[in-house]
């Protein structure tokens, strides 16, 4: 599996993920031209070269939209989808993993059928309302 920084060649894929979760993160362009977009994956192999050099074509699998903190104190998740059918395998953690060595600190706000989700990656989540909650997680070394 791999992540890495989304580039304008994968705004399509981005966006196919995002709508068929229905999230709405706004303008994929000018995320991913700022940097904030991350994707996730695996390589099939192959002998065609990809045009990162690399053997084989890369499957987008997940990504993440990012909105950095002005304070610069970490970024919130404005989005984060997985293929369904790639779900269970580690690319959401992938992500959000990814994420968090970048920003050091994350923030998000979801629905409580996907809390597990934020609880197994050591979110501190509080409610919002009934349904919804907000959590947040730094890497260990800025606790």
């Amino acid at each position: 599996m791999f992540v890495r920084t989304a580039t304008p060649d994968d705004a399509l894929e981005v966006r196919r993920i995002l709508d068929a979760a229905m999230l709405e993160p706004g303008n994929i362009e000018n995320r991913i031209d700022a940097g904030d977009v991350l994707v996730a994956g695996d390589r099939r192999g192959g002998t065609s070269t990809n045009e990162s050099g690399g053997a084989g074509s890369e499957r987008i699998l997940g990504t993440i939209v990012l909105e950095p903190r002005e304070s610069g104190a970490g970024a919130h998740i404005g989005a984060i989808g997985v293929r369904r059918r790639h779900r269970g395998r580690g690319i959401g953690r992938a992500l959000i993993e990814r994420a968090l060595e970048l920003e050091g600190r994350l923030t998000a706000r979801f629905d409580d059928d996907v809390r597990p989700f934020y609880e197994r990656l050591g979110f501190s989540i509080e409610p919002i309302d009934e349904h919804r909650n907000r959590g947040v997680t730094v890497t260990a070394d800025r606790t």
